[in-house]
């Protein structure tokens, strides 16, 4: 059994098939990097993994336990925010509150989970334990000396880095990133990827990464997928994709990047 499966997942927008049948499995602590084209169908395949976009039919599944069905897409707010915290998601575009330092920036959702916990009668985290917990990850993604400084204090990499906290706080079952690095420059596009692989080195995250980074692709991924035209074309170890590929569009794709540099 995979932590993660998913089956059969498709998406349309109005009569524009966006992702045609999707499938694939992830092991608990693997690291998937899924790579492509723009407009392959890479990112609307991370949006529906994570509930910002609702799937039009398939299954997806977190450790044996169904998380979405789509002959079932009936589903509640409520339920739906809890299925997003199942799945840590970081954006290209950082997606800070402007008015909160680092610290609240983390803080706050881990405020408002306990919270909820509360109501629930559930176990929940105190303040101070919050607190610690913040103060944890931002010395853990190398920003303990900007806890009170404000976004547009920090450089894109230093606001990546906090969203990237901000996401392992809640402790998702999956943490996803949406091209993380595409909006720094290369210097700083390098010090976002050394987080990410201390990540993997130090938590064991079972994480999903759509990118353009093919050196870190090849580094990082346990197991990589190449889409095309809302379709998985190929997948496998990142030596089967980057030193083995098969189908013509794969070589055709990494040819085109290899000739970029």
């Amino acid at each position: 059994m995979s932590y993660l499966e998913v089956n059969n997942l498709y998406k349309n927008y109005a009569k524009t098939e966006i992702l045609k049948g999707i499938s694939f499995n992830l092991d608990e602590g693997e690291v998937l990097t899924i790579i492509g084209s723009s407009g392959s169908g890479k990112t609307t395949a991370l949006r529906c993994l994570n509930f910002l976009e609702i799937a039009d039919k398939g299954i997806i599944k977190i450790n044996d336990d169904i998380i979405f069905d789509g002959n079932n897409k009936n589903i509640k707010e409520r339920d739906l925010r809890e299925k997003r915290l199942r799945l840590g998601m970081v954006f290209q575009s950082f997606n800070l509150f402007p008015q909160y330092t680092s610290f609240d920036n983390i803080k706050l959702p881990l405020i408002l989970k306990e919270s909820e916990k509360k109501k629930s009668g559930l176990n929940y985290k105190s303040e101070e334990e919050i607190n610690s917990i913040v103060f944890d990850l931002l010395d853990k993604v190398g920003l303990k000396d900007k806890a009170l400084s404000y976004p547009h204090m920090l450089s894109g990499g230093q606001k990546q880095r906090v969203a990237i906290a901000r996401a392992i706080a809640l402790d998702p079952d999956i943490l996803c990133f949406d091209e993380p690095t595409s909006a720094l420059d290369p210097l700083l596009t390098v010090e976002v990827l050394n987080v990410i692989n201390e990540i993997k080195k130090t938590l064991n995250k079972t994480m999903i990464i759509v990118t353009h980074e093919m050196e870190f692709a090849k580094r990082i991924s346990d197991k990589v997928i190449f889409m095309d035209n809302g379709e998985i074309v190929e997948s496998g170890t990142a030596e089967d994709i980057f030193e083995n590929p098969k189908s013509l569009l794969l070589k055709q794709f990494l040819a085109s990047y290899n000739n970029v540099l």
